[in-house]
């Protein structure tokens, strides 16, 4: 047997023509593309050519939209819609989106799941509680979160050992995770959060290759181990997510021989985007559609510009179809130099709920994005909270290329009227304000 793989690696080669074939059991497949024989890319659906990626997900979408109006949830939300139409992203961008923010609210009404569930709660795998709390189910399927393509462009290979540091404790994100290293071919340690000395000592018998869970735990890992005189050199690669990476800390564990790469995930979709070894923004997940919306609306913004993630996915026992995740990113230009070539997002950037109070009063970025309806002629907006001596005061800027004679005064009348407080507005130059997604910014004072 030892000399049968090398065998089969050189018949391969010379079939296809490539080199470094893959020919470990459940290496780079999902069931969904084309076993791909490259070690570099999980399928073929990651190098297709993207208008064929773009025809394939809007010709499938209005059958899921069908599927997901099963659910009460998704018919109250909706209402009459033609699904079959949904055949584009401007058909698509006409949907109503669904804040994630409101789930809380919407499950108490409607439990467990506020009624997008397909699948009922008692055929799902597992049910889950987010903070919030916001519960999620979990249905069939060998990698329901999407995480096995991601834990591949991280390096993990079919027979690694994998240790996950998620909490296994009602929050679903060390189950995603796992059942994606598992669609692999991995073995996975379930540390589970705390307990760092047990962790340690598990790392240091078992000799896992990599790592998943947050950053700065990692990072918790190899200080600890260091003091204790422990070995964790067998952590080669990391897949991380729901903390910040930042450059100095990424710097840090790879000078340990770490080379950490992050992912994009929420509960309700799963893995939304991922990083790969060219470490240039974070390439969109394939099977699911990302649109960036102005924060308040659901309308897309232009490429480049920053706004709130809205995903669509295709899971057939709890399907989201725009869900409005709170997070701010933007579409980045080209494909990236790994070869995959699906949209890339810039990561994430900041929260799209920028409500703040002015004066006892909420004002919300929905309203500022009314402003924008009443005044087409504006580009980009920003109100700023400052205080004004001992009051509160707001200035709205708005971008405009041609201001007519009084344009200001409207401005400013419509924003009281749509807000009910008085505020200040000053006209800018096309491009002039930051292009951060930040609709209301509070600058006032804490303390």
């Amino acid at each position: 047997m030892a000399g049968l793989v090398p065998a089969i690696h050189a018949l391969l080669n010379a079939a296809t023509g490539k080199k470094d074939v893959d020919v470990r059991h459940g290496a780079g497949h999902d069931g969904g593309g084309e076993l791909c024989v490259s070690k570099q890319y999980y399928d073929s659906l990651e190098t297709r050519d993207p208008a064929a990626r773009e025809a394939d997900l809007f010709a499938r979408l209005p059958a899921q939209v069908a599927h997901a109006l099963k659910a009460p949830g998704w018919n109250e939300h909706f209402g009459a819609i033609d699904f079959a139409a949904l055949t584009s992203r401007a058909a698509l961008a006409k949907l109503p989106v669904l804040r994630k923010s409101d789930f809380v609210g919407l499950q108490k009404v409607m439990p467990p799941f506020g009624g997008f569930n397909v699948t009922p709660p008692g055929r799902a795998k597992r049910l889950f509680m987010s903070p919030g709390p916001i519960f999620e189910p979990e249905g069939e399927g060998k990698d329901f979160a999407g995480v096995a393509r991601a834990l591949h462009a991280t390096g993990v290979r079919a027979g690694d050992i994998v240790h996950n540091s998620f909490s296994y404790h009602l929050t679903p994100g060390a189950w995603m995770l796992e059942a994606g290293a598992h669609a692999l071919g991995c073995a996975v340690i379930p540390g589970g959060v705390g307990n760092t000395e047990s962790q340690i000592e598990a790392i240091a018998h078992l000799k896992p290759s990599a790592y998943m869970g947050t950053p700065d735990f990692l990072k918790v890992l190899f200080d600890t181990a260091e003091k204790s005189g422990k070995d964790i050199s067998s952590l080669k690669r990391a897949l991380v997510s729901g903390a910040a990476l930042p450059p100095s800390l990424r710097d840090e564990l790879g000078k340990r021989g770490c080379a950490v790469l992050q992912c994009y995930a929420v509960a309700e979709t799963g893995v939304i985007a991922y990083e790969s070894e060219a470490r240039e923004g974070m390439i969109v997940n394939e099977d699911i559609i990302v649109e960036i919306v102005r924060p308040g609306t659901g309308d897309p913004v232009p490429d480049g510009d920053a706004g709130e993630v809205v995903v669509t996915t295709f899971n057939s026992h709890y399907p989201m179809i725009r869900l409005a995740t709170g997070d701010l990113s933007a579409i980045m230009p080209g494909v990236s130099p790994c070869g995959r070539t699906n949209r890339r997002i810039r990561g994430w950037i900041g929260r799209a709920d920028q409500t703040t109070k002015v004066k006892g009063m909420f004002v919300r970025p929905e309203q500022i994005a009314e402003v924008a309806r009443k005044h087409p002629e504006l580009g980009r907006l920003r109100l700023t909270v400052t205080r004004d001596g001992e009051q509160d005061a707001m200035t709205l800027k708005a971008e405009c290329a041609a201001p007519a004679a009084g344009l200001g005064d409207a401005v400013a009348a419509t924003l009281q009227a749509v807000t009910k407080i008085r505020g200040q507005v000053t006209l800018a130059a096309p491009g002039s304000l930051p292009n951060d997604g930040k609709v209301i910014v509070d600058e006032r004072p804490v303390g």
